[in-house]
């Protein structure tokens, strides 16, 4: 192996290897594996983070598993509400990977100003709302704090804000309408506290948060009765797996759904990312491959002079295989270097300067986002490398029919 890896090292180095016509095709090759890399590096990390930042916003509006009563029939609004006494909560003891549950309620209602109204669900939330998933939403004023006596901060998005023409500290003077036409609808006068832009418009445009006891108030229930229960889980990958142990868990009368069910043509609009990465690591590998097969195929041909002479010498086939495999597994690695070296660059410029924006509407992210993990950085490496060498295999059995007397003729 040292002979072969030695022949193979004098190969590469050699001035005649580097100003040779196969110089150009070898360097081509190595362009072929750096792009590939890059392609793969992008489409993972793209992809992934889409997946995983979608997934995050949705988890952050309606938890990963929802608790509510079967009269709610899916509404956006709680009809009807549900006991806080349960054996789940506060902690859902009876099934692991369970991180946190907490009680909401929501009610609609239409937000009235001098200019202009806009229809908004004011989603009630208590002490026991987890605001660590709101962290990155807030852009202006503060998180309201309803830990403590009833008050009447909300926290509106940006995208009311901006229709409304609301600002921190002003007045959401909002009503409720009642059933019947002639009730009259319930008024309540909410404080902007904070603004939030999670980037998710299907939220953005709904959802303004406030004190859980408002909508107990307004809804006549008592202090123990609320509209349902978002349920978070350790692991996103046991969603349906959790899902079905929530379900089995919990009283006959209330219904269990995970967002997976909830927001269905969504995350089958993900699941194909799946695919659409599977299918471009296929295309650049194979692409990379052939680059790969065609430098070998001229490098043997340049060197069937020296191959001769190795065979005259004693040289087996699969020795002479060797060093050319060795050669060609060297331009591997150095295609994957500058394309780890250019991808993983581009990455972390994207991850730390969001240079590249996106379409919210259409993709319910502000920019592309960028997931860094280095078991797909080491796949991606470890399996062009693996892929490309096993596809030189076939190209190599052409040093097998070289005949040592005409090659050391060949010129």
């Amino acid at each position: 192996m040292n002979f072969e890896f030695f022949i193979a090292k004098r190969l590469i180095s050699t001035k005649k290897y580097k100003s040779s016509i196969s110089a150009p095709i070898i360097k081509i090759a190595i362009a072929a594996i750096a792009i590939g890399v890059i392609m793969m590096l992008v489409s993972f990390a793209t992809g992934m983070g889409l997946q995983e930042k979608i997934r995050e916003k949705i988890a952050a509006f309606n938890g990963h598993i929802l608790i509510e009563s079967y009269d709610n029939n899916s509404s956006q609004v709680s009809l009807m509400p549900i006991s806080l006494n349960q054996d789940f909560y506060p902690d859902f003891k009876n099934v692991s990977g369970i991180s946190h549950v907490q009680a909401v309620a929501t009610k609609a209602g239409i937000i009235r100003t001098e200019t202009d109204f806009e229809g908004v669900i004011v989603k009630g939330v208590g002490a026991d709302f987890k605001w660590e998933n709101f962290e990155n939403f807030p852009e202006e004023g503060e998180l309201p704090d309803f830990k403590g006596s009833l008050n009447e901060d909300v926290l509106i998005s940006r995208y009311q804000a901006n229709r409304l023409g609301l600002k921190i500290g002003d007045k959401v003077i909002t009503y409720f309408p009642r059933e019947g036409f002639d009730k009259t609808p319930l008024l309540r006068a909410f404080v902007v506290k904070g603004i939030y832009n999670s980037g998710f418009q299907e939220f953005d445009e709904l959802y303004m948060l406030a004190d859980i006891r408002h909508i107990q108030r307004l809804n006549a229930w008592e202090k123990d009765q609320v509209g349902g229960f978002e349920v978070f889980i350790e692991d996103f990958d046991q969603l349906d797996q959790k899902g079905a142990e929530v379900y089995d868990n919990t009283s006959s009368f209330l219904d269990t759904r995970t967002i997976k069910q909830k927001y269905y043509s969504i995350f089958e609009w993900l699941s194909l990312f799946d695919f659409n990465i599977a299918l471009i690591i296929g295309i650049m590998i194979l692409v990379a491959g052939i680059n790969m097969i065609t430098a070998l195929l001229v490098l043997i041909l340049e060197r069937t002079q020296m191959i001769g002479i190795l065979k005259a010498l004693g040289g087996g086939d699969w020795s002479i295989r060797k060093i050319f495999l060795y050669n060609a597994a060297y331009l591997i690695v150095l295609g994957l270097f500058w394309g780890n070296l250019i991808g993983l660059g581009l990455l972390f410029i994207q991850k730390y300067f969001k240079l590249f924006p996106l379409n919210p509407q259409t993709y319910y992210v502000t920019e592309v986002p960028v997931y860094i993990g280095w078991e797909y950085i080491l796949a991606v490496n470890m399996g062009t490398l693996i892929l490309c060498v096993l596809m030189l295999l076939i190209p190599s059995i052409i040093i097998s029919k070289i005949s040592p007397v005409k090659a050391m003729k060949f010129d």
